[in-house]
């Protein structure tokens, strides 16, 4: 009976999309081989911003909250904060 409960939750972690380990855990969705820095600087170019050659991105645990991270974009010809949500597009402010 025990065994089965633990079946249980585990399916429904599995389910629920939760990480089932904090090294698989990333909050930017992202393919195989590429880094959040490739990730975000791609989104913020789609919205008209421009990044030539993006060279970090540092997650801003201060400013971050559950379903929304902010993060440091560093770009060879900016500086930017990206906040973003699920689902809507990325609120970007230019630091430098």
């Amino acid at each position: 009976m025990r065994t089965r409960r633990h079946l249980v939750l585990l399916f429904s972690l599995a389910f629920a999309g939760l990480p089932l380990a904090k090294e698989n855990f990333c909050p930017v969705a992202r393919a195989a081989g590429e880094s959040p820095k490739d990730v975000l600087a791609a989104q913020i170019r789609t919205q008209g911003v421009v990044c030539d050659k993006p060279k970090r991105a540092v997650r801003d645990a201060k400013r971050s909250k559950p379903d929304h991270d902010v993060w440091i974009l560093t770009c060879a010809n900016a500086t930017y904060r990206v906040s973003r949500y699920p689902d809507l597009a990325a609120k970007v402010e230019r630091l430098r």
